[in-house]
């Protein structure tokens, strides 16, 4: 039996939340789309949010269960309003069934309001990670061909969080090569791309972040320390470590627990010193046999046990 295909929404909303009126117009409008789906289904679903935007939708429509699903600490992601997004989570936390948290420091986070969150870290799809390549270049990675090789990469969204230090020390101690930054922007800071050896490329199709990875000579993701990328899971770094590259990250909680399989560094000097040191050695033998690990952290085991939680199982 095929799968059916997703039943998508793209509800209209007022651009704030920020008001009792902005507040209660957005929860009209998304009621209203809302409510006619939920009501058209056999048995009440099961909602699930990642954001605590939906404060106000709870009881408006019919639901067998309420589930949090906390991929991040929005409060303190940068562009954000941080303000609504903690007021509007401290209303939204005491109304859940089920709460589901991506990192311990999200579950402690989540306490403060006296609930307990099971925790689920991301997965990641190795399969897909390690499968054959063509060896022709895409559409998208042909600028590859105009960058001074090596290549250190970051793939993901280009913000904030990036530690300028970390970069600015890495540009200032290669030689040759290429630091280069591939997604979307979300208003980085302008110094960064100024920064020596550093490139951008725009969005690559996730289809295509593998043959990115073949390219790479070492993966990097040079994170502040701050309160949004303490409190995160990244995504990329489990797919960093399924490529076999070697890969230098900022000592953070989500990168600490991978200290055997990846290098975590302190500072803009071990940071430099690390990735210079990648570059002639390779990934290390006993971090390729630590990751071995990462067997069970495939995308259906983390499925299957979110359903279990929000089955109330």
């Amino acid at each position: 039996m095929q799968p059916q295909s997703p039943l998508v929404l793209n509800p209209k909303m007022w651009p704030s939340f920020r008001s009792r009126f902005a507040r209660g117009l957005n929860r009209r409008l998304l009621t209203r789309a809302l409510k006619s789906v939920a009501d058209a289904m056999p048995e009440p679903p099961v909602v699930v949010t990642t954001i605590p935007l939906v404060a106000d939708l709870v009881g408006h429509f019919r639901a067998a269960r309420w589930v949090y699903y906390c991929v991040d600490d929005f409060s303190v992601w940068p562009g954000l309003d941080g303000r609504t997004m903690r007021d509007m989570e401290a209303e939204l936390v005491p109304k859940m069934d089920i709460m589901i948290a991506v990192s311990e420091t999200l579950q402690t986070h989540l306490a403060r309001w006296g609930k307990t969150a099971h925790l689920l870290t991301h997965g990641v799809d190795l399969d897909f990670w390690c499968a054959p390549r063509p060896s022709d270049a895409p559409a998208s990675l042909r600028e590859l061909a105009t960058m001074p090789e090596p290549l250190v990469v970051y793939w993901g969204v280009i913000d904030r969080r990036t530690d300028l230090a970390f970069v600015k020390h890495l540009g200032e101690a290669m030689a040759v090569g290429t630091i280069l930054f591939a997604g979307p922007h979300d208003a980085p800071d302008p110094e960064l791309l100024r920064l020596p050896r550093v490139r951008s490329l725009p969005p690559i199709p996730f289809a295509d972040l593998p043959a990115l990875a073949a390219r790479a000579s070492v993966l990097i993701a040079p994170y502040a320390d701050l309160p949004v990328t303490r409190a995160m899971q990244p995504l990329k770094l489990k797919e960093y470590i399924a490529t076999g590259k070697p890969v230098v990250v900022r000592h953070l909680p989500a990168t600490a627990e991978w200290a055997d399989c990846v290098d975590v560094v302190e500072s803009p000097e071990t940071f430099a010193r690390a990735v210079l040191a990648r570059l002639t050695t390779g990934t290390p033998e006993d971090q390729l046999v630590a990751r071995a690990r990462l067997k069970s952290e495939g995308w259906r085991a983390k499925a299957e046990q979110f359903a279990q939680w929000i089955d109330g199982k």
